[in-house]
């Protein structure tokens, strides 16, 4: 999956009015980033339900495909002739928000819990398998009729990249970020400039999965990076400073969202359609 992040303070209060931390563990603590609140692009968005369902779709589609290709039992949920290595890799836009977690798996995850499910179905056989990328292809062409890919598909996302660059020169989100650095450095740990750079420290070791050793200094480190997200408001200071970088993109480039948008109406219609039938 994907990796991004970034990073506060700033006197204490400016914009945390509405958003009050009460305390190590009380009610306001964030622990994910859905705690901080949807931001203005996630409208505009590809969601896990759309994805889920996207998923139900293409089954369909690429089932209906092979058996008119003569493989009358292909499975909905298939394996592929021998398991191909799955790399995973589990973050959120702020680095780690978990100070449970941190304490325990640092900037890695319990590999118990993150392994992705294989799926149901049977192998395919060598000879469903060579028809295989092709009804693939042919069902991704169908759930995406109606639709300019390159203009029009997941304009957000691709807009992501350059507003988050933007972001990072935010005179607040850069205030934030020496402050947080400098709370960590001063509990003895490496003084990064950022939460990206303590989650990527190569010093964590990270696996072809993308999990990491979990050793006791990265921890240890972690923990640190959580507690100064917290007790300087981090977080929420950084998620400020997103949506008003995705805010004044939308208003820039208003046509184009909304092109996006109705790209992935069409999309989900798509995907309604061929659940229905």
């Amino acid at each position: 999956m994907i990796m991004t992040m970034r990073g506060w303070r700033l006197g204490a209060a400016l914009m945390l009015t509405a958003i009050c931390v009460s305390g190590a563990g009380g009610p306001g603590v964030i622990r994910t980033a859905s705690d901080l609140g949807p931001l203005p692009g996630d409208r505009y968005d590809y969601t896990p339900q759309d994805y889920r369902q996207s998923k139900r779709a293409t089954a369909l589609l690429v089932r209906q495909c092979m058996v008119q290709r003569g493989h009358p039992d292909f499975p909905l949920d298939p394996r592929y002739p021998s398991d191909p290595m799955v790399a995973t890799a589990v973050a959120t836009d702020y680095g780690v928000l978990d100070l449970d977690a941190a304490r325990r798996w640092g900037y890695g995850w319990d590999p118990a819990t993150a392994v992705s499910p294989q799926p149901k179905g049977r192998r395919m056989t060598n000879a469903e398998y060579e028809d295989f990328p092709a009804c693939n292809a042919e069902a991704d062409e169908r759930l995406m009729r109606g639709i300019d890919v390159k203009r029009d598909w997941l304009y957000a996302n691709r807009r992501a990249v350059e507003v988050d660059e933007v972001v990072k020169r935010d005179p607040r989100l850069r205030a934030a970020w020496r402050v947080w650095s400098r709370c960590v450095a001063e509990q003895g740990f490496t003084r990064y400039p950022d939460p990206v750079a303590a989650y990527s420290d190569t010093a964590w070791r990270r696996g072809s999965d993308g999990n990491t050793r979990h050793a006791p200094q990265e921890r240890a480190t972690a923990a640190a990076d959580v507690t100064c997200k917290r007790h300087h408001h981090t977080a929420e200071v950084w998620h400020d400073a997103r949506a008003r970088g995705q805010s004044a993109d939308i208003a820039r480039h208003r046509d184009r969202y909304a092109a996006s948008l109705e790209a992935l109406r069409t999309y989900r219609a798509t995907i309604a359609e061929v659940l229905r039938k």
